[in-house]
């Protein structure tokens, strides 16, 4: 079977970026590789520089830009290796990358690389901090290729669990669970599909012999090194927009151990029935149930409430939003509240009671801090998530 790759790559009008990320791969890969670069925006010549340099490019012919998401997809499926590999554009790939990624790559896994970036960043023991420049201009190749040199020579045969960018496996087997959720566009697409490789049984790994130097300057959240979440309502909005719906979709936060393993507690059909319920304590509680059971007895509520959010997301608000008056709770679980007496910590316990209903096993009533607490069935339905079709 060949052992070549395809690197995937989208871009959206970042082209200082591109330029060096393609140049990387083609300049420090063992082998010949494939790259195909998914344009979602072109307003600095990325069209033309990808025919004058021979690089096979997807366009996005909408006036909308399409996602990070939609761009994966569309690349893997263009794809004629066997092999794909996620890779940012404002990433500079190092010598041994290609090499370090075949070496433990195999059907049914998923390899990802090992990301060097400047202190822009927190510390993390999935990654290496260390200063080699914010922009192309001043990347510090030289005292970069030393640094990887050393890495290579200390880290040999060292793998860890975890998954991130960039990351590479087969490309029937990200088909086979119908590639990145393209729901989420350009935010959280990367941890549902990680909790779906996980869930699906395949073998995740981090290797310490594929370095990438994540300069983490060029869109989203970082632009030319400097934080941009509240500089940008447009980031701001899709990042909240996708938050809400990782959670109406997982019923968590996402979680990672110290190496970024992802933890991905059980999914329950879980039904609050909330007494004196208000907008704000709708916004906060609906994701975090399969169905929300409020006293507003015109359904006011419900419609207004309908009417801002549901726009916002895939599920469908009217089945999820219901009476106390018309409809008994039928969920497997049951926690019923009043919402003058939701605090912090309340919130906390709800926001971990998958968690707590795992950890107890046991079908039964009980109360928990404001919350009474009616358990009928532990079936769990994490696993009728992983194909995304």
């Amino acid at each position: 079977m060949s052992r070549k790759i395809t690197f995937c790559i989208p871009s959206k009008n970042n082209l200082r970026y591109l330029k060096n990320s393609i140049n990387s791969i083609r300049e420090n890969s063992a082998y010949e590789h494939d790259i195909i670069v998914f344009i979602d925006a072109d307003n600095d010549g990325t069209e033309e520089w990808c025919k004058e340099n021979n690089i096979t490019y997807l366009k996005n012919l909408d006036d909308k830009p399409q996602g990070i998401a939609a761009g994966y997809n569309r690349c893997i499926e263009a794809a004629k290796t066997n092999i794909v590999c996620m890779f940012h554009a404002d990433m500079y790939m190092a010598k041994g990358f290609d090499t370090g990624v075949l070496k433990y790559l195999k059907p049914l896994s998923v390899i990802s690389g090992t990301r060097i970036e400047p202190p822009l960043h927190p510390k993390g023991k999935e990654k290496v901090i260390g200063d080699f420049g914010l922009y192309p201009e001043d990347f510090k190749k030289k005292e970069f290729d030393e640094e990887v040199e050393k890495l290579l020579f200390d880290n040999q045969d060292i793998v860890t669990r975890g998954i991130f960018a960039p990351w590479a496996c087969y490309k029937e087997d990200i088909m086979s669970i119908g590639m990145h959720d393209e729901r989420f566009h350009s935010y959280h697409e990367d941890s549902d599909i990680f909790n779906r490789f996980i869930l699906n049984g395949y073998g995740i790994l981090q290797t310490w012999e594929a370095y990438v130097y994540h300069l983490t300057c060029r869109g989203g959240q970082f632009q030319d090194g400097v934080e941009q979440v509240t500089k940008d309502p447009a980031f701001h909005e899709m990042k909240n927009k996708a938050m809400r719906n990782y959670v109406r979709k997982w019923g968590h936060f996402v979680k990672n151990d110290e190496y970024q393993y992802p933890i991905i507690p059980h999914k329950y059909d879980i039904g609050y029935k909330v007494h004196n319920c208000n907008l704000d304590a709708m916004t906060v509680l609906e994701p975090w149930c399969s169905t929300l059971y409020t006293d507003d007895e015109m359904g006011v509520l419900e419609s207004y409430y309908y009417d801002l959010e549901q726009k916002h997301t895939w599920v469908d608000l009217k089945s999820k939003l219901k009476l106390h008056k018309h409809t008994s709770p039928t969920n497997d679980i049951v926690v019923e509240f009043d919402t003058n007496k939701l605090n912090q910590q309340s919130f906390n316990i709800l926001m971990q009671l998958p968690e707590i209903i795992a950890d107890s096993g046991e079908i039964g009533k009980f109360e928990l801090d404001i919350f009474k607490i009616d358990v009928r069935s532990l079936t769990t339905y994490e696993h009728g998530l992983i194909s995304y079709l």
